[in-house]
C-alpha cells in the first residue's frame, strides 16, 4: 500500500517516517519546496528526537521521499493523510482552508477507490465538509477522521507505542476500517489499540483531551498563587491530590502557563465551537483566561522585587515552550520577553534549540549567547522558563559571582528545594515556600 502524506510539519513528518519504519512505502508532499530541497538534502526542518534517524534510514531503504508535488504524490497513493495546519483565526475557530484545498486536490486526483484520513487537529462537522468537497470525486473516497496525540519531544515514541490510536468512521465503511487496521497493526501487536467512533466523536475527543489536560495546569496555576497568599506549598499539595487515584499525578505542576501548537489553539477552538452552537463552556474559556494571567507571573514578580526595570539586565534560560523542541509557538517566554522590552529591559537570553526560531521572531531587540553562563553574567535577574536538562542543576557558586545582583526566579520549581535563599539568593518560585 502506498500512502501520501500532505503536510511536513511535526505531525505530518513524524507520521510519514513511522509510517514507513513499520513497512509502508510512504511519500510526504508538502507545497513548501524550500522543506522538501531540506527534507531531500538529508536535513530535518524541525527538532524532534530520534525523527533524525528513523528519516535517514527509510530514506536509505527506499520507503521513506519527500515531493513537492502534491497531486502526483496523491495519484499514487491508496490512503491520503491530511497533516496540514489549522491555525486559530481572530474569532478562536480553526482556519481550514488549508484542509479544503487537501480535499480539493485530492477529489481532482485520485486515480482509485481510497481512503483521505484528517490527522489535522479540526472542529466538529470537518468530516462532513471534506466529504462534501469530495463527493463528485470520479472514485469512492472514504474519509476517515483519526486525531493526532503526539506530544513535541516524544512525538516518535507516542507513534510507535502509542495509549490508544481514535479512528472515526462510518460504522459500516468496511472499506475504510480494513485500511486503518492494516495500516495501525504493527503499533497495536500487543493488543488493538484503535478505539472506534463516530467522525464527529472523534474530532470531539482530541480537543476535550487536550482542553482537559489544560484545565489541569491552569487550576494547579491557580493554586499555586493561592499557596503563596496562605502559606502553603505547591509541591506538597500536588503529592497530595496526585496520590489520590482517582486523580493521578499528571499535569499538576505549577508554572509559568502552558504553551505549544495545541494546547492554546484547541482550548479556543472548543469554546468556539461551544459557541457555534449556542453554548458558553464556561470551564474551557476560564482555563483559557487564566493561563493568559499566568504567563504574566514571573513579570509580575520582577516588578514587585525591582519596581523600575528600565536598564535591568535580565536573563532568561529556555525560550522553547517545553523542553527537547524548538517550538516557541505561544511560549510563556514570549510573554515575559515582551512586557520585559516595553518596560525597558536589557534581555539575554539562551536555549539549546529555539535559538534560531526566536532569533526569527526578536531580530537583534534580544541577545543570544552559546553557553547558559554567559546569559547570567552581569545579570540583576535570571529566570528559569524552560527546565531544559542542562538548567536543572547549575553551579549556583558561579551563577553567584558572575550575577550583578542574585536574583532567582524558578519559573518551573525545578531548583526549590536547593536551599538558595541560606546561599544568599533571592529566590522565588511559583507556589513553594523555600528555604
Amino acid at each position: 500500500m502506498k500512502l501520501c502524506m500532505v503536510g511536513t510539519g511535526y505531525v505530518g513528518l513524524v507520521s510519514g517516517a513511522c509510517f514507513a519504519e513499520t513497512g509502508q512505502s510512504v511519500v510526504c508532499a508538502d507545497i513548501d519546496p524550500k522543506k522538501i530541497q531540506v527534507l531531500n538534502e538529508g536535513g530535518i526542518p524541525i527538532f524532534e528526537p530520534g525523527l533524525d534517524a528513523i528519516v535517514a534510514r527509510n530514506v536509505e531503504q527506499g520507503r521513506l521521499s519527500f515531493t513537492s508535488d502534491v497531486p502526483a504524490a496523491i495519484r499514487e497513493a491508496t490512503a491520503v493523510f491530511c497533516a496540514v495546519g489549522t491555525p486559530p483565526r481572530a474569532d478562536g475557530g480553526a482556519d481550514l482552508s488549508a484542509v479544503d484545498a487537501v480535499a480539493k486536490t485530492v477529489a481532482e486526483n485520485c486515480q482509485r477507490e481510497m481512503v483521505l484520513v484528517l490527522k489535522s487537529t479540526v472542529p466538529v462537522g470537518t468530516n462532513a465538509r471534506v466529504r462534501r468537497i469530495v463527493k463528485d470525486a470520479p472514485f469512492p473516497i472514504h474519509v476517515v477522521s483519526n486525531p493526532e496525540f503526539l506530544k513535541e519531544g516524544d512525538a516518535v515514541g507516542d507513534f510507535l507505542r502509542p495509549d490508544r490510536i481514535v479512528v472515526g468512521c462510518d460504522a459500516d465503511d468496511a472499506f475504510a476500517k480494513q485500511i486503518m487496521s492494516r495500516l495501525y497493526h504493527p503499533v497495536s501487536l500487543d493488543k488493538d489499540r484503535i478505539v472506534w467512533m463516530d467522525p464527529a466523536s472523534a474530532e470531539l475527543t482530541k480537543y476535550v483531551s487536550n482542553t482537559m489536560l489544560a484545565m489541569r495546569i491552569s487550576f494547579m496555576n491557580e493554586i499555586a498563587l493561592l499557596c503563596e497568599r496562605v502559606g502553603a506549598d505547591i509541591h506538597a499539595v500536588r503529592f497530595g491530590v496526585g496520590s489520590d487515584d482517582r486523580i493521578g499525578p499528571k499535569f499538576l505542576y505549577a508554572g509559568p502557563g502552558y504553551g505549544g501548537s495545541c494546547f492554546p489553539k484547541d482550548v479556543k477552538a472548543l469554546v468556539h465551537t461551544g459557541r457555534d452552537h449556542g453554548l458558553e463552556l464556561e470551564l474551557a474559556a476560564t482555563t483559557d483566561r487564566v493561563n493568559d494571567r499566568q504567563k504574566g507571573v514571573l513579570f509580575r514578580k520582577l516588578k514587585s522585587h525591582f519596581t523600575d526595570l528600565r536598564g535591568k539586565r535580565i536573563a532568561v534560560w529556555g525560550v522553547s515552550f517545553k523542553p527537547k523542541t524548538d517550538d516557541i509557538r505561544e511560549a510563556p517566554a514570549l510573554t515575559l520577553i515582551d512586557a520585559l522590552l516595553a518596560d525597558g529591559a536589557e534581555v539575554v537570553a539562551h536555549d539549546p534549540e529555539a535559538e534560531e526560531n526566536a532569533k526569527k521572531l526578536y531580530g537583534d531587540r534580544i541577545r543570544f549567547v552559546e553557553k547558559a553562563y554567559e546569559a547570567a553574567e552581569g545579570a540583576d535577574a535570571l529566570c528559569l522558563l524552560t527546565e531544559w536538562r542542562q538548567y536543572q542543576n547549575p553551579d549556583f557558586e558561579r551563577l553567584k559571582s558572575i550575577m550583578r545582583q542574585p536574583v532567582l526566579l524558578d519559573g518551573r520549581n525545578i531548583w526549590s528545594s536547593y536551599g538558595l535563599r541560606a546561599q544568599g539568593f533571592t529566590y522565588d518560585g511559583i507556589g513553594v515556600q523555600s528555604t
